[in-house]
């Protein structure tokens, strides 16, 4: 079986809903593949349409094309996961760095074709929900880094 190796960036996108009675509360920006229907993080391969792309900036323009919304990069340096998967007889060697970043605007809603489904959650429907172990596990860094 052939290995390709790929590195992808995305973010872990926040968002702080402020209330005045209860405090306020931070949710998450998750997404709903359409072709595996796992939720995930919006991440997407690093330079496929400028191969001299800054892994920050194909970051930024994942979560805007997958999960709806513009956001900021608030920690620099990203979680790091490895995974492995197979697609038509070829093994993926997958690196993907995920940025903690803070929402700035838009809608989930307005995602591309690739999610069936985008939106903001509270960390405990976040941890109930992703699909995948590197995706709980880049969480769960991002929580303990950040003390959030």
């Amino acid at each position: 079986m052939n290995i390709k190796k790929e590195i992808s960036a995305g973010g872990i996108v926040f968002r702080t809903i402020h209330n005045s009675e209860n405090g306020d509360r931070i949710e998450w920006l998750t997404t709903q593949h359409s072709q595996h229907k796992g939720w995930v993080f919006p991440k997407g391969l690093v330079g496929d349409t400028n191969s001299n792309e800054k892994m920050e900036d194909a970051a930024l323009r994942e979560v805007e094309e997958e999960g709806g919304v513009k956001a900021k990069i608030v920690n620099p340096v990203p979680v790091k996961v490895f995974y492995s998967y197979t697609w038509n007889d070829m093994q993926i060697d997958k690196t993907v760095f995920y940025y903690l970043m803070e929402y700035i605007s838009g809608d989930p809603k307005n995602h591309d074709w690739e999610m069936m489904d985008a939106k903001f959650m509270t960390a405990s429907e976040v941890i109930s929900i992703l699909s995948y172990p590197s995706d709980r596990q880049a969480f769960d860094t991002i929580l303990k880094e950040n003390k959030l």
